[in-house]
């Protein structure tokens, strides 16, 4: 068993990584970032100038903002500055009213927001928000997280400057491997790790959300439909697949409904723990196998964008997916050795997924990804794996997921501008 302090480390890590977050997490940090902008300046501004990563602008340009029936980030901007209280972190967009959403078309119409491309940056996850109102001006600057506020000023006069990036704050956390993750899910007290059912039971609600209404493309219901029960039938491999993609479904068209968040994203969150919790609900597994399975898929993916980062041109799904095709095995009866298959299984297999942005047709991806999760758990539960002469596929895991990192951050970054390019000009 793992160190009482290592164990706290641990646990106090996801507790950071694993939030509520209402809406998709890009739009919504740059709201947050305009926020905090906006009670910096003291006033609602007459002038908003926003620049953003590539990355940023990609994940926010197409996705639903929760209660404003509007995509993109211009009403985010709005709303950030009329409404926003930054205190709320990412659910600072939780109440809006129609009277909100109102006034914020008006800020748009009155060409009060400029939205600019970030040069020269290396950092993927930056956004930085001048709000001016007659002659002040203030500046938000967030950085590498989506609620890390590295920098704000005030009519040119520093209020609030952190020099320890995220990237170094990262150092500073518990050094994790496979065999730790699986350690602390496996062997740790079960009382200490109940707290992960908080977000299986939020992801659930939002899940269950899409059996009424009509969301993005309706991968959930066309599963779950007359042809979709034809085709793929009612079984447990269609309800994983049909519950996360309908948690998908809902948040990607802007419903008001909070998810649990997993790095930064939603659908991550989404990916992490619907995919585990029905195939535990369906085959009778207990509470505590229950709660088990959904840290090592969780904790499975926070040790993997550990090596990527937040943002990235490879898909968040392949990368969640990993983690809950880790915690189904477990569900299996698994052991440790059958549990790495699970992962390499899953990392042979959908590497190079692309990131095209947030909006309704990830939950497609992620459809892909569990569908891909349950055939990898499979597979492994039948001690079969893709083995080290293959592709990417490293006979140590913690080596894989160093190659899977090393596809996404710098095999795919030329990928990433191609993508960019084509979603800017089209």
């Amino acid at each position: 068993m793992l160190a009482d302090k290592e164990r706290t480390e641990i646990k106090l890590l996801m507790q950071q990584e694993i939030i509520p977050a209402v809406g998709c997490t890009e739009p919504i940090a740059v709201s947050l970032c305009t926020a905090r902008a906006t009670e910096v300046l003291g006033e609602i501004p007459d002038k908003i100038d926003v620049h953003l990563s590539a990355n940023i602008i990609k994940n926010a340009m197409g996705v639903g903002i929760p209660g404003t029936g509007m995509n993109g980030l211009p009403i985010a901007i709005a709303l950030g500055a009329l409404i926003g209280k930054s205190e709320k972190g990412l659910e600072l967009l939780d109440n809006i009213s129609h009277e909100d959403v109102e006034r914020g078309k008006k800020f748009i119409n009155d060409k009060i927001i400029n939205i600019n491309l970030k040069d020269n940056i290396s950092e993927k996850l930056y956004i930085e928000v001048h709000c001016i109102n007659k002659e002040n001006r203030s500046v938000a600057t967030i950085t590498g997280n989506h609620t890390f506020f590295s920098h704000i000023e005030l009519n040119g006069k520093t209020l609030y400057k952190n020099d320890t990036d995220s990237k170094e704050n990262l150092k500073n956390r518990p050094q994790l491997s496979f065999r730790k993750i699986y350690l602390y899910a496996t062997e740790s007290p079960i009382d200490e790790l109940e707290f992960i059912l908080d977000a299986a039971r939020m992801n659930k609600r939002a899940a269950e959300r899409s059996y009424n209404g009509q969301f993005g493309h309706n991968v959930s219901k066309n599963i779950k439909g007359e042809t979709g029960q034809r085709i793929f039938g009612d079984n447990l491999h269609s309800r994983m697949v049909s519950s996360t993609a309908g948690a998908c479904d809902v948040r990607m068209a802007g419903a008001m409904v909070p998810v649990m968040s997993n790095s930064g994203s939603g659908n991550q969150g989404i990916a992490a723990t619907l995919p585990v919790l029905t195939f535990a609900e369906n085959t009778g597994a207990s509470d505590e196998q229950l709660i088990r399975a959904l840290i090592l898929s969780n904790l499975s993916m926070i040790y993997i964008k550990q090596h990527i980062g937040r943002l990235s041109a490879l898909c968040g799904c392949v990368v969640a997916s990993t983690g809950s095709s880790c915690g189904i095995t477990y569900l299996m009866g698994g052991n440790y050795n059958q549990i790495t298959f699970a992962a390499k299984n899953m990392i042979a297999n959908i590497t190079g997924m692309i990131c095209d942005g947030a909006k309704p047709s990830c939950a497609l991806k992620i459809a892909s990804g569990v569908s891909t999760a349950t055939l990898s758990a499979l597979m492994a539960i039948e001690d079969g794996v893709a083995s080290p002469l293959e592709g990417i596929i490293d006979q140590d895991i913690d080596q894989t997921i160093r190659n899977l990192a090393l596809i996404g951050n710098n095999g795919m970054s030329e990928t990433d501008k191609v993508v960019l390019d084509i979603i800017i000009n089209k």
